[in-house]
């Protein structure tokens, strides 16, 4: 499959936010576009910092290339811009094509991580103080883009990620456009708000989609440009102008400032196994809530997120008790 990582991650790799980043092939030369390098001075492990932003192994706005390089695909407010980064030597190469080209490669640096402060992270586990040790190259990434992960976030509310990936990659195909340049076979750039407001509701359904997530997708585009406003406030202040939206909730707000703003404090409530995982990592109990959990990160405080995500990314998690939630799909109704 087209995009496919290997091995096929599973639900907690991806919220650990780490994809394999191939290298050694030689990559066929391309048409040249907008190109920036930049030396970061620590290091840099691509898979980890932009891992997060993958929505699935078959996203449309997401890619690894077998030259090692990392692809993205944009809907920037300069327009719609095709990003590829790549690590030679310790630097990082940066080229863009498109409309929005310019536009990212200005906030290159930021994209992988340099607004982040992981030294201001002090570990209290020794599961996490080795983790962090084992994944130096690990950062938070900063997008400044609030609609390309809200969408998304709110198609994973309530379901499998299987469905939620499915739906995003059925919709960014269907209506969203071919990324600019020389970007990888079916690459897309995610649709406009108006396309988004315009999709007729009966291709909401073949995707999978309930009219509830539906609706708060409609409701959130109606207002995006007053969303995408919220890149300029603290973390916490642009939770609360996410949550205004009827059907963002904190769950879902998390998850977008996570990756918009590289919030480092923005811990996810009300997931379905983060708390399980974080309590059995930190103090053997797999059936842990968001109150045992908040209280295990307490000690973070200002990192919970940063300490969530290396918790997840050390592999401690507790062992299946019952069979995978079966995939559904509402489109067959």
């Amino acid at each position: 499959m087209a995009g496919r990582f290997a091995p096929r991650p599973t639900r907690t790799t991806v919220r650990g936010g780490h994809v394999v980043v191939p290298g050694g092939v030689p990559r066929p030369a391309a048409a040249p576009g907008r190109t920036r390098t930049w030396t970061p001075p620590w290091p840099l492990d691509l898979g980890l910092v932009l891992g997060p932003l993958r929505r699935g192994p078959g996203d449309p706005t997401f890619r690894t290339t077998p030259d090692g390089s990392v692809w993205r695909a944009c809907r920037t407010p300069a327009g719609p811009g095709t990003l590829r980064v790549a690590m030679r030597g310790g630097a990082v190469h940066g080229e863009a094509w498109g409309a929005g080209g310019e536009w990212l490669l200005d906030r290159l640096p930021e994209l992988l991580g340099a607004l982040d402060d992981p030294e201001a992270f002090e570990p209290r586990h020794r599961l996490v103080a080795v983790t962090r040790h084992r994944r130096p190259g690990l950062r938070l990434t900063r997008t400044g883009l609030v609609l390309e992960s809200l969408i998304p976030s709110v198609l994973e509310q309530k379901v499998t990620t299987d469905e939620a990936y499915r739906a995003w990659r059925l919709l960014v195909r269907k209506y969203g456009e071919p990324a600019p340049g020389p970007a990888p076979e079916r690459m897309c750039v995610m649709p406009a708000a108006r396309t988004w407001a315009l999709i007729p509701s009966w291709e909401w359904h073949r995707a999978g989609v309930d009219n509830k997530r539906a609706s708060t997708i409609l409701r959130a585009v109606r207002v995006a440009a007053r969303l995408e406003e919220a890149v300029s406030f603290e973390p916490a202040r642009a939770q609360a102008r996410l949550e205004l939206v009827s059907g963002v909730g904190p769950w879902t707000s998390a998850e977008v400032v996570q990756r918009s703003h590289g919030a480092a404090d923005s811990v996810t409530v009300g997931d379905l196994h983060l708390p399980g995982i974080v309590g059995y990592a930190l103090a053997g109990d797999r059936d842990a809530d968001d109150s045992v959990m908040l209280s295990l990160l307490a000690p973070y405080a200002g990192q919970r997120h940063r300490a969530a995500r290396l918790i997840l990314l050390s592999g401690r998690a507790p062992a299946r008790r019952v069979p995978k939630m079966p995939r559904g799909d509402i489109g067959r109704l």
